[in-house]
């Protein structure tokens, strides 16, 4: 790659990278699997920047790609359980929320199943359509309102109300 491929990359990656972090945050409900899922998405960029830069919008391209990214993930690593005698202690609470004031919409969503969390993140939060979920758009309708049935009846977002 030139140079001047590589800076327009960077300067592409510099901008991009909090809302793909975002977006990858919205389908996997965890900060560290966003930023590997974000990560993993600008390198598979990268390698292939000349193609991506003309089609003329790397921004798509490149939130194909995360969505992608999250997809595999499933499918490439499987957890192991790792049995242990006591019980480990839960890991310490970030000091801020990383994405604002929706922390009981975040809860409730992480809830969901990852299809249903896909298509309300995918379709609501993003406002893109069915072909991006790679599904038919039955399946993104009765996942929506699955996953919409779900958060209305949601303890999490019924407490942030209260507040």
């Amino acid at each position: 790659m030139s140079a001047e491929s590589d800076e327009q990359f960077r300067e592409f990656m510099r901008g991009r990278w909090p809302a793909m972090v975002r977006l990858a945050y919205g389908l996997t409900g965890d900060l560290g699997h966003a930023e590997d899922v974000a990560q993993a998405a600008f390198a598979r960029a990268y390698a292939s920047w000349a193609r991506v830069a003309r089609t003329g919008d790397p921004d798509a391209y490149v939130r194909r790609i995360v969505i992608n990214e999250n997809h595999s993930r499933f499918r490439r690593r499987r957890v192991a359980e790792n049995l242990v005698d006591a019980v480990p202690e839960p890991p310490p609470q970030p000091a801020a929320d990383p994405l604002g004031d929706g922390e009981a919409l975040l809860k409730a969503l992480r809830k969901l199943g990852p299809r249903q969390r896909a298509v309300i993140v995918l379709r609501f939060w993003m406002d893109m359509s069915a072909a991006a979920l790679g599904c038919s758009v039955g399946t993104v309708k009765s996942q929506a309102s699955r996953a919409l049935a779900a958060l209305r009846g949601s303890a999490e977002l019924m407490e942030g109300e209260l507040q």
